[in-house]
């Protein structure tokens, strides 16, 4: 498959802090690429230098075979983005929020028109043509934000945390959505605080922590490469005390409150060790992204 976004040496420095600090990225067409990182990583400030809406202090990005920022007005051209907030026109009802923002692209009325019937089946909106912003739902303003974004049918979207704030039925309608504009081979970008969301949705992920990326892949080569294959969580007060007289069933341990992580490549003799402990409580389950996550970026708070 061919890139559509490459980012070489990519720095962006505030303060005499590099945000981000010489990361390397090359998109493909038709996947979904997802970053992750925890708060402050650099995640909306790397979108940003990617869509040309800020320059950067070092390094080169090309989007779409434009370079950017030079040329960013002539590449948005054939870009969606739908940001971490909802910034509809609270004064328009939902069709007039697509016709307004297709004329920034220079489409006539006329055009849009014709593209309006497909967005509002696509985002599930079409017996709220007529209604008003203030009345829909948070899902509803959400899909209409996913609408808006491909009003100029885009060959890329980014998306910025496009499900915070939703309901489980409303992410998973998002996520059907989004699934089916890589099957018709548009290129998303995504960030997310949702692992089961990067999980599910990404061919690729790159891991962000200050600034930097440091690791790289599709979801499983990042479970297999970072973390032992197989996980029991072990919870009660006394799950801590238990857990260092038991270090020789597990690969690795880590303390989250009363909860002992216990990473394992055969849980069977941990298993068989927790059977003598009917006070301990336990689940035992595959590894997953959010452990490759927790163990690159740590348990901290991020504020």
């Amino acid at each position: 498959m061919s890139s559509v976004i490459r980012a070489a040496g990519l720095r962006k420095i505030y303060g005499g802090q590099a945000v981000v600090d010489g990361i390397d990225l090359e998109i493909r067409r038709g996947e979904c690429f997802g970053l992750l990182g925890p708060n402050g990583a650099g995640k909306t400030t790397t979108l940003r230098l990617l869509l040309g809406l800020l320059g950067p202090d070092g390094g080169r990005v090309e989007l779409l075979g434009q370079a950017i920022p030079q040329q960013a007005r002539e590449a948005r051209q054939r870009v969606g983005v739908v940001p971490q907030m909802d910034n509809l026109d609270p004064d328009f009802t939902v069709a007039e929020n697509l016709l307004v923002y297709g004329r920034y692209f220079g489409m006539s009325d006329d055009q849009i028109e014709a593209r309006l019937p497909d967005l509002l089946e696509f985002s599930n909106l079409t017996a709220k043509r007529d209604a008003k912003v203030p009345t829909l739902s948070g899902g509803m303003k959400r899909r209409l934000t996913l609408a808006r974004a491909l009003v100029n049918d885009p060959d890329v979207i980014f998306l910025d945390e496009p499900t915070t704030g939703l309901d489980p039925q409303a992410r998973h309608l998002i996520w059907q959505r989004l699934r089916e504009l890589t099957a018709r081979g548009k290129t998303l970008v995504l960030t997310t605080h949702f692992m089961d969301e990067a999980e599910r949705l990404c061919h690729r992920l790159a891991v962000m922590d200050n600034g930097r990326i440091i690791s790289q892949g599709s979801p499983r080569e990042l479970i297999a490469d970072n973390i032992e294959p197989e996980v029991v969580e072990v919870f009660g007060e006394t799950a801590a005390e238990w857990a260092k007289t038991a270090t020789q069933f597990a690969d690795r341990f880590e303390l989250s409150g009363e909860s002992v992580f216990c990473y394992v490549r055969d849980a069977h003799p941990l298993l068989h060790e927790l059977q003598r402990h009917p006070e301990l409580r336990y689940v035992h389950r595959p590894a997953n992204l959010e452990d490759v996550f927790l163990k690159l970026t740590g348990r901290e708070m991020r504020e």
